[in-house]
C-alpha cells in the first residue's frame, strides 16, 4: 500500500521561506516521477513542480526561480524548497506521482503567506 504524507507547511511572512517534505512508502519510489501540486481556496488544483527518476526538474512559470524540488531516494522523500514566498502562494500543497493518481492524494500541508 503506497502512502504519501506531506509536512512542513505553516504561516510565513511574504519574502520568507519554507521547506516541504513528502514521505513516500513504497519500494518502487526511486523509479517514479514525482510532483508537487497546490490548491488555493476557490481554485482548482494546479501543478507546481516535478522531478523525474533521474533528477530532471521542471516548474510552473509562477514559481520558477523561487521554488526548488529535490528527492532523496534513500529516504523515500521528495522536498520542495520555497523561497521568496508571496501571498498568492497560499494554498494546500500536495505531492503525488507525475501524472497524478487519484489513489495517492493525501491530506496535504497548508502554506499561508501573510503579514
Amino acid at each position: 500500500q503506497v502512502q504519501l504524507v506531506e509536512s512542513g507547511g505553516g504561516l510565513v511572512q511574504p519574502g520568507g521561506s519554507l521547506r516541504l517534505s513528502c514521505a513516500i512508502s513504497g519500494s518502487m519510489f526511486r523509479f517514479w516521477a514525482m510532483g508537487w501540486y497546490r490548491q488555493a481556496v476557490g481554485n482548482q488544483r494546479e501543478w507546481v513542480a516535478r522531478i523525474t527518476s533521474d533528477g530532471t526538474t521542471d516548474y510552473a512559470d509562477s514559481v520558477k526561480g523561487r521554488f526548488t524540488i529535490s528527492r532523496d531516494n534513500a529516504k523515500n522523500t521528495v522536498y520542495l524548497q520555497m523561497n521568496s514566498l508571496k501571498p498568492e502562494d497560499t494554498a494546500v500543497y500536495y505531492c503525488n506521482l507525475v501524472p497524478p493518481s487519484d489513489r495517492y492524494w493525501g491530506q496535504g500541508t497548508q502554506v499561508t503567506v501573510s503579514s
